[in-house]
């Protein structure tokens, strides 16, 4: 494995429907982007195999958005996230919202823990899925 550490991105497109009465995207919809890009982590890192394969998975406990600046239609947003922290059995993922000018748009702290859904209980993170994350780290 690369010992650089880097983000993943994830560029989507605003649409017009997720605008406001302000003219611009919606609060809400800056959650659902880190959401996409909370997502997008726990395809890359195995999270949601293993979720698929043993009934066993991430579960968020906690969400947080500073604004920082408005978004508005037409145009994209990129997301930027690492892992932010990673403890026991739970995990933080830190997004940066970007527009096309490369403004910082908002900030984004995601809490997650490896929640066994059989025994409704939390595990240890896998070796294996702790590696992975310290790539992102």
């Amino acid at each position: 494995m690369d010992s650089k550490i880097e983000s993943l991105e994830l560029v989507l497109r605003i649409d017009w429907s997720e605008m406001d009465t302000y003219q611009h995207v919606n609060n809400i919809n800056f959650m659902k982007y880190m959401q996409s890009a909370r997502v997008q982590f726990w395809e890359v890192s195995g999270l949601a195999a293993m979720h698929a394969n043993t009934n066993k998975g991430p579960m968020l406990v906690s969400s947080k958005c500073d604004f920082k600046h408005p978004l508005f239609y037409p145009g994209n947003v990129l997301i930027k996230s690492s892992v932010e922290f990673i403890k026991n059995s739970s995990f933080g993922l830190h997004h940066y919202l970007y527009n096309d000018d490369e403004v910082l748009c908002a900030e984004g702290h995601d809490v997650a823990v490896c929640f066994d859904f059989n025994d409704n209980k939390t595990f240890p993170i896998p070796e294996v899925l702790r590696k992975t994350m310290l790539h992102y780290k």
